[in-house]
């Protein structure tokens, strides 16, 4: 079974491995044929950091949680890559009561089983069952994160598939969904529960780190009622992209002298933070998107005491949201494929995966009905 194996940056290659079967009732096999490259991929993708992380972590520099969830030497090679998918249920295991081969569904980032205290609280990419002593249980990360392997292969096992593999809505359009696994659901946990609370709130995006994720919450933002969605990045197709969600678009360097309710820091970096904490209106809240690698991350305190702001970050829980996230795919049609900047054929993964550009998303043919 051919699945996409990192190597090492810019070095991608399809390696055979073996078909995996249901192991317990529980499970199911898909084929994925939509993939979503996550923005957090193109880290090792696009510069050789694995022995950077590891000097760093040795000095204290980088936070050792870091070997943890990627390994003792962070992305190091070779590793089946991948963990964004739409797929095709090809098999389901005796115990699976609601899922059923030919059907389209989601399936999350993060390995998880629905009924431990984490994943009845809403947090199923720290699931008690799976991750047992590692940081995550997921696919696409390496060995630190279990066996999985990664999406971007010709199939795939999935544990308690009744609570794992989410139905795509009929009439959403899989390429739509590419990048819900964990991406889009980032975004809509960064701005759809804040606006809840805030209906028109102002809505600052910090772009350019976590490329996709910014834009989808832009986007995401406009669709829910903002009052005003500031998108700030140095990329301009990135900014005509926020422009065609109905944002507001304008470089990095624009001031932020305005003070905004919600504010999602998709920078990846210090500064970064640090700016969309003190762009906050009073009560506001900051969701942070990205990496933050460094163990002495300065945060301006002081002044988030004063301004009683919040500070939201961690790991994404797609498995949580995607309910609501893809029915309100299916109500509007909101057009999250257009942050897809490269849409390619399944076969060309080892020499595109790794292209800088902003969103990329492999698709093949379904092989079977549904």
């Amino acid at each position: 079974m051919p699945e996409l194996v990192y190597l090492r940056a810019g070095k991608l290659v399809w390696r055979d491995g073996p078909a995996p079967l249901p192991a317990g009732p529980g499970d199911a096999v898909v084929r994925p044929f939509v993939a979503g490259r996550c923005d957090g991929d193109t880290l090792p993708l696009h510069r050789p950091v694995s022995r950077a992380l590891q000097a760093g972590m040795a000095l204290g520099l980088v936070d050792p949680i870091v070997g943890a969830i990627c390994g003792r030497v962070p992305f190091r090679g070779p590793f089946a890559i991948g963990h964004e998918c739409v797929a095709e249920v090809l098999d389901v295991g005796a115990g699976v009561r609601h899922i059923h081969p030919g059907q389209t569904v989601i399936v999350p980032w993060a390995v998880s089983c629905g009924t431990c205290p984490p994943c009845r609280r809403g947090l199923t990419s720290r699931c008690a069952a799976t991750a047992g002593k590692g940081a995550l249980a997921a696919y696409g990360f390496g060995p630190a994160a279990g066996t999985w392997g990664g999406m971007v292969a010709d199939h795939i096992r999935v544990p308690f598939a009744d609570h794992m593999l989410v139905p795509l809505p009929h009439d959403v359009p899989p390429l739509r969904a590419a990048a819900a696994s964990d991406n889009l659901a980032d975004a809509w946990r960064a701005v759809v529960p804040p606006l809840a609370e805030r209906p028109g709130a102002t809505v600052l995006v910090l772009g350019g780190g976590a490329k996709s994720i910014g834009l989808y919450a832009a986007g995401l933002a406009a669709a829910h009622g903002a009052a005003t969605v500031h998108y700030l990045d140095d990329d301009p197709a990135r900014r005509d992209t926020a422009t065609s969600f109905g944002a507001e678009a304008a470089p990095l360097s624009r001031a932020t002298r305005e003070r905004y309710d919600i504010a999602v820091e998709a920078t990846s970096r210090p500064h970064g933070l640090r700016r969309a904490l003190t762009a906050l209106a009073p009560g506001g809240v900051c969701t942070a998107v990205g990496y933050y690698l460094a163990t002495g991350t300065r945060l301006p305190l002081m002044r988030m005491y004063a301004n009683d702001s919040t500070l939201r970050l961690g790991v994404s829980h797609p498995r949580a949201v995607l309910p609501d996230l893809l029915a309100f795919l299916a109500r509007t049609g909101f057009p999250a494929e257009r942050v897809t900047s490269l849409l390619a054929a399944w076969d060309d993964a080892p020499g595109v995966y790794a292209a800088k550009t902003t969103k990329l998303v492999l698709h093949r043919e379904r092989v079977t009905a549904g």
